[in-house]
Parts: structure tokens; sequence; C-alpha cells
């Protein structure tokens, strides 16, 4: 038991000295510095839709902007600096110690494979382990109970890409695991430079831009495509939602979960229930936990 808490704590420490050698560029290779990364990012994509809006109308800083900005942060540094990688280093261990060895579980190790095919092969596989998990948040009532936080957005704009409740965190990141130990492992500099496609992807999927890349509409997802993730109405035979994609709009095409009626750039967000749901971070925090919350 002193072990685990000691691994608990030493991965507490660990991320927090890392965030903070990220803000103040102590990181190396430069490269591998995601805070500065996403804020950089952010701004361009921002100045972008500033630049050349879909929704003229929309304004600049639109509704829950700040919002959604601060649960990108949140997301991706308060809520795993507090418990998440600390829990997920002790869970690592812990299955390690079980099974005697991630590699035990390896079915095909692309390390054989060129390092570009390596990369093509990770970032496939990942998203569309993430297409999956996705696919089940809306399938599943206790599943899409954390998932409304998502589509509680209103106005779309890149921001809002990474607001989502803190449990999903714990959903996805368990699959992307998986999805890793049964192909083998990757350098980690390959999995920053999916790391860093698929957060650039997703910031332009829900930014206020009109993009669809012509043909290759049919392979990246896009604003066009995603928009109708997100609407408030849909048909009876969509009643679980449509266009589950995260960086790939392959998936639904294959599969049939693709739906993109019409332009879409106007529609209303979100669902069914809307005008009741928390407004605020608290007040979405702790929606799906609180005994006090109304049962659907």
């Amino acid at each position: 038991m002193n072990d685990y808490l000691e691994i608990f704590l030493n991965s507490f420490k660990r991320f927090g000295h890392y965030t903070w050698s990220e803000i103040t560029f102590g990181v190396s290779p430069w490269y591998i510095n995601y805070f500065w990364w996403l804020v950089v990012l952010s701004v361009v994509v921002w100045a972008l839709e500033i630049i050349f809006p879909w929704r003229k109308s929309q304004a600049i800083i639109r509704k829950d902007f700040w919002l959604d900005a601060f649960y990108m942060f949140f997301n991706f540094y308060l809520f795993k600096l507090i418990i998440f990688f600390a829990f997920s280093s002790l869970v690592e261990t812990w299955f390690v110690a079980l099974i005697g060895g991630l590699d035990n579980l390896v079915v095909y190790d692309t390390k054989q494979l060129n390092q570009v095919v390596q990369l093509i092969v990770f970032f496939v596989v990942l998203d569309f382990i993430q297409w999956f998990t996705h696919l089940n948040l809306h399938r599943f009532k206790f599943l899409w109970r954390f998932h409304k936080v998502h589509h509680s957005v209103e106005e779309m704009g890149f921001a809002a890409h990474l607001r989502f409740h803190w449990m999903e965190n714990v959903l996805y990141t368990p699959m992307k695991y998986i999805a890793m130990m049964l192909i083998g492992n990757f350098d980690p500099q390959q999995a920053y430079i999916v790391y860093y496609i698929s957060i650039a992807i997703g910031h332009f999927n829900h930014a206020n831009i009109d993009l669809s890349y012509g043909p290759l509409k049919y392979i990246l997802n896009n604003p066009r495509m995603h928009i109708w993730h997100h609407a408030y109405e849909l048909p009876e035979d969509r009643k679980h939602g449509a266009n589950y994609g995260i960086s790939l709009s392959i998936w639904d095409y294959i599969f049939g979960t693709a739906y993109i009626p019409s332009n879409g750039r106007d529609i209303k967000l979100g669902f069914k229930g809307l005008e009741q749901f928390p407004k605020g971070f608290f007040g979405q925090f702790f929606y799906d936990i609180s005994p006090f919350r109304k049962k659907e």
C-alpha cells in the first residue's frame, strides 16, 4: 500500500513540475511544449475566425467563450494535475503487475514498420478508438449524461472543442491505452505529433470558419460536418446523433453515421432540455454526481 501511495504522490509531483517547465519554456526539445502549442494554436484559429467568419453575425467573444477557454486549461492541466495523472500512473503500475508487462498484450508490433507508416497507423487506430468511444457516449444514457456538457455549446467556436465533462478523460484515456498496447509501444515523439494534429483538427472542426476540404471531406472531419453533430433537432432515425468522427470523417461514411443534409451554418445547437442545464462550470462539473439533480 505504501508503494502505491508513493507512486501516486511522485506522479503528482512530476506532472506539476513538468507543467511548470512548459509554462516557463523549460522543456526540451522545445516542440514538446504542449501548453504554449495550445495557446498559439488557439490564438491562430481564433484570428482566422475573426478574419474569415462563417457566421458573420456571431460575436468575436461569443456566448460562453470564457467558459470554454477555462475548460481548455482545466481538462488538460488542472484536472490532470489535481488527480488524473497520478491516478493513471497508479492504475498502470497495478495493471502491469497483474499481467506481467504490457508487451504481453501486443497483437501486432508496428516497430518493424517504417516510422512514417507507424505514425499513420498510430493516428488511424487511435482515431477509430475515439470514434467508437464517442459513438457510445451518445448511445448509452449513462455516458450521454456526461457528454451533455460538450453538447451544451449554443454558439460554435474553436474553444468549444475542449468543453467536456471531466469523466470523459476517464473514459477516453483507457481506450487509447488499450489501442496502443495492442499495436506496440510508440516513440514519444510520434505520440506528440499525433496529439498535436488531433488537437489542431478538433479546433478547426469547432471553429466559426467555413471549411469542407473538397474531396478530402470524406476523410477529414470538418466544420460543415461537425456542426450537424451538435444539431438541436435531428430526424428520428438519427435520435442518438450523427457524425461521431474526431479527426477522421471516414468512419462515419463507412458505418453509415454520416449526416449532412444542408449547409448547417445557422442551425440551432444543443439538445432538448438545454434550457434547464447548468450554465456555469461548477454546475456542470457536479451535474452528474449531485444527489439533488433531477432524474431523466
